[in-house]
Order: C-alpha cells, then sequence, then structure tokens
C-alpha cells in the first residue's frame, strides 16, 4: 500500500489524569494537546472506549491523537468506568452509566482552560457507537462526530445476532470482552491503590454473554442504546464511515436515510478497523480526512467539507474469492445524495432453477435443504482483520443449496443498497431459519459472494415474535441483505443460493426444518444504480506512514487455520489459533501480549451437535512482575436449551489469585 509521510508538529503529551464523575468515580484519560500558550484554547477531539489506552489499543491511539493535536486539537483518550486504569466496575456493554459518563466527560472537556469549548467525539466500532449514542443526548459542547464502523442497531447489526439468529462472533466476544475487563490497571498509572481497584473490579466481574444470548428478540434491552430507534435526536454533524468487509456495513446508509442532522457516509472495502490501515485495501488517509472534518465544524474553515457528496464508496468488482486480500477489486465513487433518485428496482422472478424477469406460474413449490454442510465456504461473519478470514469459492456450499440462477448478462450492472428476496413459504416447524447468498458466477472460474442474509422465521422483519401459526401453513416473508455495491460485469451471471442453515456463522435451529417456497410468489428485488450518469471523480489522500520508534515488536507469528473432517464426511471440526503477539512500549517500559484460539465443531445430521469454543488471554510483562488474564467462553444446545459456559481465571507470576466460572442454561423459545 502506497503511504505519504506527514511531517510532525510541536504537542505536548500527558500520560494520565483523573477525570471525576459527579458520583465520585475517577476516569482515567491519557491527553495530546497542542504547544500553545494557555491563554490561545483549541477544540477539542473525544475517544471514549472500554479498549485499555494504556497498552490495549496505544498503538493505534498514537496514529490519530498526536496527529490531530499536532494541527491544533486537544485530543483527550479516555478509558470507561471499569476498564483500563479507570476506576468502577462495568459489567455490560452500553449502560445508562456508561452514557451519562459520556456527557459528563464532554462538558468536563469544554470547561478546560485549553478547550475553547467545541468538542467533537470519535470512534471505531464501540467507540463510534458512543459517539453516535452522546450526539443523541445533544450536549451543547458536542459540535460534530465521526463514527467509525458503528451500528444504530444494536440488534441486527452488531456482533450478536442477525436476521434474528445468533452468530457465534458472539460468543467469541463474551470471552474476549471479560479478559479485557478483569485486566488490571497499570501500577504506575494509578498508584499504589492499584491493587485495591483490581480486586474490586474482579469482585464485580460478571459473564454479559448471558445476556446477548438470553435476549432472543428485539426487546427493551437491545433497543436501549439503538440510535435507530431515535434517529433524529441527533443534530450534530455526523460523518459515518465504513466497510464492506465489516459486519457493521449496514450503519452508514441507514444513517444518511435516518438522521435529520447534516450526515456524510464513505464506505471501502475494508473490514472492522480505521481505513488507513485496514484490509482489503485499498485504504485511504483517514486522518486527513478527518482533519478535514474537524477543521469545518470545530474551527469553521471553509474548506469544502459540506460539497462532498453524502456518500463515498468502494464500488465492488469481481475477482477470484480468496480468504485474505491485500487488495479488492473495484473502483470509487458517489452519490450526491442518499437515498438517490439515481436507484430503481430490478424484479427477478424466481422459477425452476432460474432467476427472469418475467413471473412464475408454476404452483408447485421447491424444498430448501437442510444441510449443517453450508458454510464451508462462509469466512467469518465479518472481517476482523484475521489472515483466512473471507469468503472463498461459493460452488462448495452451492452444492448443498438450492439454486436459481440469471442468464448471462447482457450489460454491466450495478446493484447499489438493500437486495430484498420477498415471497411466501411455508415450514414444518415454528423456529427455522431462511439463508440466501448472492453470489457473482463468472463465465470461467470461481464463484464469488456479494452479499448475504439470514432470517429467523420465528421472529417479523423487526426482531420481534411473530403470532404463531400452524406448521406447514403458507405465510408471507420478507429478507433484507446487508446494503453493498457491486457491479456484476458483461457475460456473468447472478445467482441466489438459499439454504436453511448457514454453519458456523449462524448458531443451528433445534431441529431440521422443511422449508418449502412458494416460487409463483416470491422475487429478488435488486436496487440497480443508473449508467452514464455524470459523477466526480472520488479522490482520497493516501493513507499516512506513522513511525513509533517507542513500539519494539517482540514477536508477531501468523494466524493459523485448519479444517478436520472424519473420515466418513459425517462431522467437521475448524479450528483458528492466533499465536502471542508481543510488543514492547518503551515509554512505560510494558510488555504486552494477546493470544486467542477458536474451535467450532457439528455432526452433520445433528444440529444439537454444534459446539464453540473461545479463549483470549492477555498478558502484561515488567521486569519481574507479570500478570495473565485468561477468558474462556463455551457453547452447546439441546433441542430447548443453550448451554453456556465460562470462566476468568487471572495469574500474577505463574500463580493463579483469581477464578471464576459460571455456567447458566438458558431457555430457548424463538431461536
Amino acid at each position: 500500500m502506497q503511504t505519504e509521510k506527514e511531517p510532525p508538529g510541536d504537542l505536548r503529551e500527558i500520560e494520565h489524569c483523573w477525570i471525576t464523575m459527579t458520583d465520585g468515580i475517577r476516569l482515567s484519560a491519557r491527553s495530546w494537546l497542542p504547544a500553545a500558550p494557555d491563554d490561545a484554547p483549541s477544540p477539542a477531539i473525544l475517544e471514549y472506549i472500554p479498549y485499555r489506552k494504556r497498552d490495549l489499543v496505544r498503538a493505534r491511539d498514537e496514529r490519530n491523537h498526536p496527529y490531530f493535536a499536532a494541527h491544533g486539537y486537544a485530543c483527550v483518550r479516555v478509558d470507561m468506568r471499569g476498564s483500563g486504569d479507570s476506576e468502577g466496575v462495568m459489567t455490560d456493554m452500553y449502560s445508562r452509566e456508561e452514557l451519562a459518563d459520556a456527557i459528563e466527560i464532554i462538558n468536563w472537556i469544554a470547561g478546560q482552560k485549553w478547550c475553547s469549548g467545541a468538542v467533537g467525539m470519535m470512534g471505531t466500532s464501540w467507540g463510534g457507537t458512543s459517539s453516535l449514542q452522546a450526539a443523541s443526548r445533544r450536549p451543547d459542547a458536542l459540535k460534530a462526530i465521526i463514527a467509525v464502523c458503528a451500528t444504530n442497531n444494536r440488534f441486527d447489526d452488531d456482533i450478536h445476532h442477525m436476521g434474528g439468529c445468533l452468530l457465534t462472533d458472539s460468543v467469541e466476544w463474551g470471552a474476549a470482552l471479560n479478559t479485557i475487563l478483569a485486566a488490571p490497571p497499570d501500577p504506575e498509572t494509578v498508584g499504589p491503590d492499584w491493587r485495591a481497584m483490581w480486586r474490586k473490579r474482579l469482585a464485580s466481574v460478571d459473564f454479559p454473554l448471558q445476556n446477548w444470548i438470553k435476549h432472543e428478540t428485539r426487546d427493551a434491552y437491545w433497543r436501549w442504546g439503538a440510535i435507530d430507534e431515535i434517529p433524529e435526536a441527533i443534530d450534530c454533524p455526523l460523518l459515518a464511515v465504513g466497510g464492506w468487509a465489516d459486519r457493521y456495513s449496514n450503519t452508514v446508509m441507514h444513517l444518511l436515510a435516518q438522521c435529520r442532522a447534516q450526515s456524510w457516509g464513505i464506505i471501502g472495502p475494508w473490514g472492522h478497523h480505521y481505513p488507513d490501515g485496514a484490509r482489503p485495501g485499498p485504504g485511504i488517509g483517514f486522518q486527513q480526512e478527518a482533519l478535514r472534518w474537524w477543521d469545518h465544524w470545530l474551527k469553521g474553515i471553509d474548506n469544502g467539507v459540506e460539497q462532498a457528496p453524502q456518500l463515498r464508496f468502494w464500488m465492488q468488482e469481481y475477482q477470484e474469492p480468496r480468504d485474505a486480500l491485500e487488495y479488492r477489486s473495484g473502483y470509487w465513487s458517489s452519490e450526491l445524495a442518499w437515498p438517490s433518485a439515481n436507484i430503481t428496482e430490478k424484479e427477478l422472478f424466481l422459477s425452476r432453477d432460474r432467476l427472469e424477469s418475467t413471473r412464475n406460474t408454476d404452483t408447485e413449490g421447491a424444498a430448501v435443504p437442510f444441510a449443517l454442510k453450508v458454510g464451508a465456504a462462509a469466512g467469518d461473519t465479518g472481517y476482523f482483520g484475521r489472515a483466512g478470514g473471507l469468503p472463498t469459492d461459493q460452488q462448495e456450499d452451492d452444492d448443498h443449496c438450492l439454486i436459481f440462477e440469471t442468464d448471462p448478462l447482457e450489460a454491466p450492472l450495478e446493484i447499489l443498497g438493500s437486495v430484498q428476496l420477498r415471497g411466501s413459504l411455508q415450514s414444518d416447524r415454528p423456529i427455522s431459519t431462511l439463508v440466501a447468498r448472492l453470489n457473482d458466477v463468472p463465465p470461467h472460474g470461481e464463484i464469488s459472494r456479494v452479499t448475504f442474509a439470514v432470517h429467523n422465521l420465528a421472529l417479523d422483519e423487526n426482531g420481534e415474535p411473530i403470532r404463531q401459526r400452524e406448521s406447514d401453513t403458507a405465510r408471507s416473508f420478507s429478507l433484507s441483505f446487508p446494503n453493498a455495491a457491486y457491479s456484476f460485469d458483461r457475460g456473468h451471471r447472478i445467482r441466489l443460493a438459499l439454504s436453511s442453515s448457514y454453519w458456523p456463522l449462524i448458531w443451528p435451529t433445534p431441529a431440521a426444518t422443511r422449508i418449502t417456497l412458494h416460487l409463483e410468489r416470491t422475487r429478488l428485488i435488486l436496487q440497480v444504480r443508473a449508467a452514464g450518469v455524470e459523477r466526480d471523480p472520488v479522490i482520497f489522500a493516501k493513507p499516512l506512514a506513522f513511525d513509533v520508534p517507542s513500539i519494539n515488536v517482540i514477536s508477531s507469528p501468523s494466524l493459523e487455520r485448519w479444517v478436520k473432517t472424519d473420515a466418513e464426511s459425517t462431522s467437521r471440526t475448524i479450528y483458528w489459533h492466533q499465536p502471542l503477539t508481543c510488543v514492547h512500549f518503551k515509554a512505560i517500559d510494558l510488555e504486552f501480549g494477546y493470544e486467542t484460539s477458536a474451535q467450532y465443531s457439528i455432526t452433520f445430521d445433528d444440529p444439537n451437535s454444534a459446539y464453540t469454543k473461545f479463549e483470549h488471554k492477555l498478558q502484561f510483562r515488567r521486569e519481574d512482575w507479570v500478570i495473565e488474564v485468561v477468558g474462556r467462553a463455551e457453547l452447546k444446545s439441546t433441542a430447548t436449551t443453550y448451554n453456556l459456559s465460562g470462566s476468568i481465571e487471572v495469574r500474577e507470576n505463574g500463580a493463579t489469585i483469581f477464578k471464576r466460572q459460571w455456567s447458566p442454561v438458558i431457555p430457548r423459545i424463538y431461536s
């Protein structure tokens, strides 16, 4: 990837200071301030997350905040209550206390003598979502936000569920979050009371994964903090950034369509990271793009930000699917406004093996296979940058699916937005799953997945339980694919592949199901982009090259993946392992390491044989002081229960000093 150098500017760095909340809890902040007299205050930028500013995301913080500080901004990175070097406890995500703290921090920053009173907020993932949530409360000092890889729909567009189906990613995150929250504050930051502070944190450590699994529908638990419940609440300028390879890719276009505020969006080919260093490329100069945003909204500089197209995006093109890509084929394009008048609907009707422009009159049904082998070519649910996590040749999965396909296209066809599958079906069980994949079939070569969707048929489109019906009675359905931008080339075919399982991405239904699709009443609706419309070129600065001499990489082994299938091909076990990766932060003389392993297994004739396990380890080392925190989470199920287990183990200099285990049994009602 080509990069550009940015000359360093003058700034002042404050490794740690306390921000005291009204209840007396102190939150720890790291700051980078412009090297200017205190009588020349600057606008401020806040990033507020639980990801340990001292070590876990230290390298990432040092890509962003010193750059903005050198260009005249006071940057403040705060550990959330109960995480990193901050006091208090955290037992779950997106609590009311967490949001209240955010508003207090914004007001505290605005009142500092080095701040002009104008505050911006930014972040990726949890930090982007927190920025949206804070903006919905409209604090006077918050003038603009940048939300990267964020979610505005906590139930359907997060790491926990998709289309009302439980994601195995939820189990992985259940192990990882606990490990992060059980890690100690740094004694050199918080002082001699660090151990008492840590003990209080450990005494309160909980297992939020059980909440994520217990709440099977979009109830009040998921609606809290979901911005799509109150999109009109955001009235400050918003820049939403996302990636097509990210699980959270829906958010950008949904926010542009829903928010009344001045809002703009950028969607690249990336996974779940800031776009200057994300994969697949090409990356963009995120820091330069963000600086233009802050200069306009926080300093009032007329630099053309408002004249940018409302949506800039990477239009993906066909390329041979590989599980790891440095670069994603395609090109930058834009729409002046979103939703766009340049989008029209194209209907394709289902007939025997065919997608056609005329409606089918065949009244026979088509069976959707229940095959637990489907998913072998799926990759990860959302691409978090792990090597080998992208989808591969789809033919391996298509062989076990109900297939519908167009003739070779006579001209290129661009889709932009959410594809819809609408129609009628019947299922022999109240709990069943419909999985749909939209694939690109070239004249020669491997089949590429464009986008996929899943739908728990026990729930409606809003994630709420449907009225109970007798089994095997006809019912209408509507399945929405995640937003996509893709150009099908001339001579290629569009393929729709249907199944009723997608392991190991989603948890299987309690029993094998028989779904019958009514072809004469079912259609695929593509959001087609008008050809020949003149559009302004989209040009981004190149990613910056950052030299961070204070960080020394000790070990950085490659991620390992392997698959085991028994001799009769009746079961499959998938493993991946990220060996211990270690860095040394010279400025604070700390070695920090992390390691993760995963396992998914299933027997193909038994959906209740599904099993997944994750282990996540963090390590902190300084001379003769070594702390290791290991979090584990496992999930099994029966036809009526989710059987969950988890643990946290803390070791100091090799001796276990704390251990807690959980084994909740959770009723399965809707999934």
